[in-house]
């Protein structure tokens, strides 16, 4: 009986020792870590400045890299100049990062019927992504769809979460 629980604890620790040596990564002659992809799918080849970029990461919940949701004023598809400014940075981002595609989502308020919304949704999604093109970002690598009114992030009924839930955020469909 002592012979088995030795050795059943000398298995447990090769088995945990082994498993521990499987997550260590090499370095390179200069001490970093090389650029590569983690199993998590998440890639920082530096241009994400640490920020996570997973496969399907919205810019909602900051997984989108460094692209950032924008906002528009109540039934409006026009673009503010602080939209502009943050669509600026998001085509810098996409134009360092080729590969990436990207799905632009737009969304409204919980004001309005249902095919209202799903056609302002569709102004604000197609009005980002015609001037990510302008800004010389390729067009392929952008499609949109609207979820109206269907997927809010602020729950609240009124101004200050309907302002929320006016936006165009950002999903990563490839890398």
């Amino acid at each position: 009986m002592k012979f088995k629980s030795i050795a059943l604890l000398s298995l447990l620790a090769t088995v945990l020792t082994l498993s521990s040596c499987a997550n260590i990564k090499k370095k390179s002659s200069d001490g970093t870590t090389p650029d590569t992809t983690s199993d998590s799918g998440k890639i920082d080849n530096g241009k994400n400045a640490g920020m996570a970029l997973d496969l399907n990461g919205d810019s909602d919940s900051n997984k989108a890299g460094a692209l950032k949701t924008v906002y528009f004023d109540f039934n409006s598809a026009g673009l503010s100049s602080g939209t502009k400014d943050t669509l600026n940075s998001n085509a810098v981002f996409l134009k360092a990062n080729t590969t990436l595609k990207v799905q632009v989502e737009g969304h409204t308020d919980e004001r309005g019927g249902v095919q209202f919304n799903l056609s302002l949704g569709e102004k604000r999604a197609k009005t980002v992504r015609e001037y990510l093109i302008g800004q010389g970002v390729e067009g392929a690598r952008i499609s949109t769809i609207s979820l109206g009114k269907e997927k809010p992030v602020s729950f609240g009924h009124d101004e200050e979460s309907w302002s929320k839930n006016r936006r165009a955020n950002f999903v990563v469909t490839a890398k």
